[in-house]
């Protein structure tokens, strides 16, 4: 892999010193920094605790919309 010559001004180049981890040349940090995020850097930041306490709040949220849902609709009916 070739390499090449940039120009960063002070500040860019102060935020990339100040973010490179120890074990990380200046290359790596610039790759680290401004890729994109995915969804599999999510993984493992919930324990299963978390996860099972976020499923029964969306179930109550999704219990509470669909009787919601069945009200609007019996009100429409007796309309």
């Amino acid at each position: 892999m070739g390499t090449k010559s940039v120009r960063l001004d002070d500040d860019v180049y102060d935020y990339i010193e100040a973010h490179k981890r120890d074990d990380e040349t200046f290359s790596d940090a610039v790759a680290r920094l401004t890729r994109r995020s995915s969804i599999t850097d999510l993984a493992g930041l919930l324990n299963s605790e978390d996860v099972e306490t976020m499923r029964d709040a969306i179930d109550e949220a999704d219990e509470a919309d669909a009787e919601e849902v069945r009200e609007v609709r019996e009100r429409l009916r007796d309309s």
